[in-house]
């Protein structure tokens, strides 16, 4: 997941401490705003199907509400920390902000590994973890989300344990729920579709057909897939993916150099996203390391994995060829990386406004429940793109103008909104 020597909140704080010099903030907006709010460390108590009770460390962090109720998944990882769980919600909070939607940031997660989990199990930590925050979370305070290996079973789970402990019904209280349940069509693509329109727009500001490029994707979960998927419907070729094999605890990367066929990857993989190495070498894909998606021949690359996998030394690999990096994982490029990608000229569109999609229709998702009210799915995907091009064009106007990195761009308007809630609120 990460190497001893990275820590993502550092990389967080850091990040926030250089846009913080570059807008002059005073130092108590900066001290409120390079930690979170507030915290909770949880010990959930679970009787497993041997009969053993096992206790599982659960985390939520809440980094800032001044625009709204916080807003953040829940991931089950067996190497999750509270480090981690503190950059994500950190991350969350500009996300919410650069595509302008009246929410903070937070994120949670638990020590587990769904892999080795029955579903009872794994139903029984996600009812003990609420039991544990539900004076925490609510549609008016705080509203998870799925995240990495947790999926809309796990949400309706604790949904229906939050509704059990206040006697009512709150379908607000959680999003990416199932469709029928509370659940808004669309919110399954909808990160994955997002990532790609930021690319399509990207791409038309570098002047670039789709069809005369190729790409090059790290995972192959969800938001892997439907990026590929919507980026495929616009004419572009996909040639290499990687994955992680749990069996072999690594990654492996697969590559056809004509361009890999999404129906039939996503036949041989599991629901964790992983590819069945035996047939996909049966259907001629080539197995290769699993750090070898990022030394592709291509023009884009899109990491859609976990954070810390473009660093000081991995990104020396990527080939002069590239000429976007859409970052659909969180995190996923270090600051030293970073000095790199604009040294080459590489245009690089950040994460937290790249993946928003998914906290996008989120948001859709929650005005819904309020609404009690459905919205078709091309009602859905249509706002969902009208928001990510807007926030898109108004990073790129700013980056333009100012001569900045997109990164940095992202991070001035972001971090300046929430600063003025704050001072606005009277908190700094």
């Amino acid at each position: 997941m990460k190497s001893d020597s990275y820590n993502a909140f550092r990389m967080a704080q850091q990040q926030f401490d250089n846009i913080a010099e570059h807008l002059s903030l005073d130092q108590g907006t900066r001290d409120l705003l390079r930690a979170p709010m507030r915290e909770y460390h949880v010990s959930i108590p679970v009787k497993m199907d041997n009969g053993k009770v096992e206790v599982f460390k659960g985390f939520r962090c809440q980094h800032n509400d001044a625009l709204g109720p916080g807003k953040g998944g829940i991931r089950f990882h067996p190497l999750e920390t509270i480090d981690t769980v503190r950059a994500l919600s950190m991350w969350m909070t500009w996300k919410c902000s650069v595509v302008d939607i009246p929410l903070g940031g937070s994120k949670g997660g638990v020590v587990c590994d769904p892999h080795h989990l029955s579903t009872s199990e794994q139903e029984k930590i996600c009812r003990g973890y609420i039991r544990q925050l539900a004076d925490a979370v609510g549609p008016v305070r705080d509203v998870p989300a799925p995240d990495v290996m947790t999926n809309g079973q796990h949400m309706l789970w604790m949904m229906d344990e939050y509704e059990t402990i206040r006697g009512a019904k709150y379908p607000g209280v959680i999003t990416g729920k199932p469709v029928g349940l509370g659940g808004s069509l669309g919110r399954t693509e909808a990160t994955g579709f997002g990532v790609v329109f930021t690319l399509r727009e990207a791409l038309k500001e570098l002047n670039i057909s789709p069809d005369k490029t190729r790409a090059s994707v790290q995972g192959f979960g969800n938001v892997a897939q439907y990026a590929v998927q919507l980026y495929h419907q616009l004419g572009g070729r996909v040639t290499c993916v990687s994955c992680w094999d749990q069996a072999e605890s690594k990654s492996f990367s697969f590559r056809k150099k004509d361009g890999i066929n999404l129906g039939e990857l996503r036949g041989i993989t599991d629901r964790f996203g992983g590819i069945s190495r035996e047939k996909a070498a049966e259907l001629g894909y080539e197995i290769l390391p699993g750090d070898d998606w990022l030394e592709q021949d291509v023009e884009i690359l899109i990491p859609a994995a976990l954070e810390n996998q473009i660093t000081a030394e991995s990104v020396l690999k990527i080939k002069s060829s590239v000429k976007i990096i859409a970052e659909a994982a969180n995190g996923p490029t270090t600051p030293e990386a970073d000095n790199v990608l604009k040294e080459r000229g590489i245009f690089v569109i950040p994460d937290f406004l790249a993946n928003a999609g998914g906290v996008t229709c989120s948001y859709f998702e929650q005005v819904q429940n309020n609404m009690n009210y459905y919205w078709e799915r091309d009602e859905v995907i249509s706002k969902l793109d009208l928001k990510m091009t807007s926030a898109f064009l108004g990073v790129s106007e700013l980056a333009r103008k100012n001569n900045l990195f997109m990164r940095d761009a992202a991070y001035i308007i972001s971090v300046n909104r929430v600063a003025e809630a704050c001072r606005q609120r009277g908190w700094s």
